[in-house]
Order: C-alpha cells, then structure tokens, then sequence
C-alpha cells in the first residue's frame, strides 16, 4: 500500500506521528465505453468554450459561479488556507462507541505509526480498547475538512470519516406515522423466523455475483469471440416474480419459518444471495464456457447442470427433442 497522507494524530500533549492509507479498494471489473457500431473507444475532452481548445489540467482552475459572477479560485489560493496546510488529527473527544450512527460512517483509512517507538501509538490503542470509546477526531484532507471517528480493529488504529450532520437526510414517510395493530401471534412467528435465520456473519462468505458473471463474460468472450451469446454463457432464467403487497402476514410469515427450516435441515447453504448461491452461477458459466471450446458457436447450452442422476437423464432426453435454450431451461 501507499501512504495518501502524512500527519500526527494529537490529543491533549500526546503527539503520535501517523501515515493514512486507504483501507478499502474497488473491485468492479473496469469497463470504458465504445461506438456500438465500430467499437470505437469513446473519449472525454476538456474543451474551453471560449477558444474551443483541449486544456491539460496543469491549466485548469476552480471557480464559483454566484449566477451573475465568477470567483476563479487558483491551486495557491486553495492551498493558502488555513484548515488545508494542518498536517494534524486533532482528537476532539472520547464518546461511548455506541453513540457513533452507523449511518454516518463513511470512508476508512488505516493509520500507521511513523516514528522510531510506536509507544504512544499502542497506548492510544489500549486505552480504547480499554474504555469501550471511540475518539472523535477532525482534519483536512484532499481540500475538505473532515470529522472521522477512530477506532480500533485489530491491532491498528483505522480513521473512518463521518458525514457533517447536514449531509444526513431525515426520514419522515406519512405511512409510518399510521398506527399499525400487531398481534402477538404475529410478533412470535416473526421472532421465529429471525431465529431460523440466525448465523454468525462472516463477509467472506458472501461474493459478488455480478461482477462473477461479468468476468466469467468476459473471458468467454475473449476465448470464444464477439458473437457469443450471453443466454448461452449463462443459461436462460425464469425472471422472479415481482413482491407485490403481503395480504397474509401470518401465512406469509409460517411459510418463510418452514422454508427455512427444510432448507437448513437438507443441508443447503446461503442460497437466497450467499456465497454457494453466487458460487452455482459462477460454476455454471465457467462450466458452459468450456463445454463450448471444442464445439461450434450455435452449440447447445448446458443440460447436465444438475447433479441428480434422475434430472441429469431427464434433461439429456429433453435436450435430443428441444432447441438449446429450451433444454437448459428445463434442467
């Protein structure tokens, strides 16, 4: 990783010098966009409407525009400010670690000490994790100042910024203010439907499933050609039925509890948006992919996706009988 900022994180006379880095990083596969018709690749210019020319961003400025003025501010202008040329974490006070709204919460750095003895960095460290608070802190970074929370994870303190108050919308919805009859029968069934539900939550259980198919897509693609079919990388799908308004709660509620339950007592995984539920789509593609590498492009689709040895005869015989996307359909 590389440091994005230099500082020292200050509270009371405790000075403890600091390097910030981004603790997260994007993983979308990235796309650019091209002419349809040629796959011409699209490109964005920085034209002066005045003389019509592309600027570099060496020569572009920032300016406000009041509806009648413009105030052009330059880079020495930005810089000259106060709040910009701080290179420290002010610690502005120490809150209970529930009081922080994880609404606010936005982007995290990790922070690491920068000096010969990172005493002072694993006392702060202690100490927080000691009294169950979290530190509110402030400082400029990238021409913004900002409130973050500090806190801890692991053995390294992470700076995680906060939106301002005025930049979290109220929620006031006119349904909500109705009053609503709950029965207690309703309420239990519903307790019981958490509980069926009820796991340890580990992140790394769950994928990504579209940007799964998307490279599974994409390396079809790059294997078989620009006509490959994308039903035929990943098989038709019936669309799910759109959730209309529940008029049976209690049934709706007891069918939930005992859908949950078979599929926990027949040993299934997270199909409803896990993992295994990404992981089939993803194998299933993959699969279908190299099934078409010693065939030609109007091959059929995969019939054989189930592992059932009844299904798996069923779809081979439909498959003689029916076209492709038919066949895969049915299995």
């Amino acid at each position: 990783m590389r440091a994005i900022w230099k500082g020292a994180l200050t509270f009371g006379l405790v000075n403890v010098p600091v390097k910030v880095y981004s603790a997260t990083e994007d993983h979308d596969v990235a796309l650019h966009q091209v002419h349809n018709k040629d796959g011409g690749r699209i490109r964005y210019q920085r034209i002066c409407e005045i003389d019509g020319e592309v600027v570099p961003y060496s020569d572009i400025d920032k300016a406000y525009d009041d509806g009648e003025r413009t105030v052009v501010l330059t880079k020495e202008d930005l810089d000259s400010l106060p709040a910009e040329r701080s290179r420290e974490i002010d610690v502005v006070e120490f809150v209970p670690t529930e009081q922080v709204d994880l609404l606010t919460l936005d982007r995290a750095y990790y922070l690491e000490p920068d000096s010969a003895s990172p005493k002072a960095y694993v006392l702060l460290r202690k100490t927080l994790e000691q009294t169950d608070r979290t530190a509110i802190v402030r400082f400029s970074l990238r021409q913004k100042t900002r409130l973050a929370a500090l806190r801890v994870r692991g053995d390294v303190l992470v700076l995680q910024t906060l939106l301002w108050a005025d930049e979290v919308r109220e929620a006031a919805f006119p349904a909500l203010d109705e009053p609503v009859r709950i029965s207690a029968k309703e309420l239990e069934m519903s307790a019981s439907l958490v509980e069926s539900f009820a796991a340890d939550f580990d992140p790394a259980e769950f994928s990504d499933e579209y940007q799964d198919e998307l490279r599974t897509l994409i390396e079809a693609k790059l294997e078989q050609g620009d006509a490959l079919d994308t039903s035929e990388t990943f098989g038709e799908q019936e669309e799910e039925a759109k959730g209309g308004e529940v008029i049976d709660l209690m049934e709706a509620l007891r069918a939930s509890v005992e859908r949950s339950r078979a599929a926990r007592s027949g040993g299934g995984g997270k199909d409803s948006g896990g993992k295994d539920a990404g992981a089939k789509g993803a194998a299933k593609a993959s699969d279908t992919a190299s099934a078409k590498k010693g065939t030609t492009k109007k091959a059929p689709a995969k019939s054989t996706a189930k592992t059932s040895a009844a299904k798996s005869s069923t779809a081979k015989t439909a498959a003689k009988k029916t076209p492709a996307k038919k066949a895969a359909k049915a299995s």
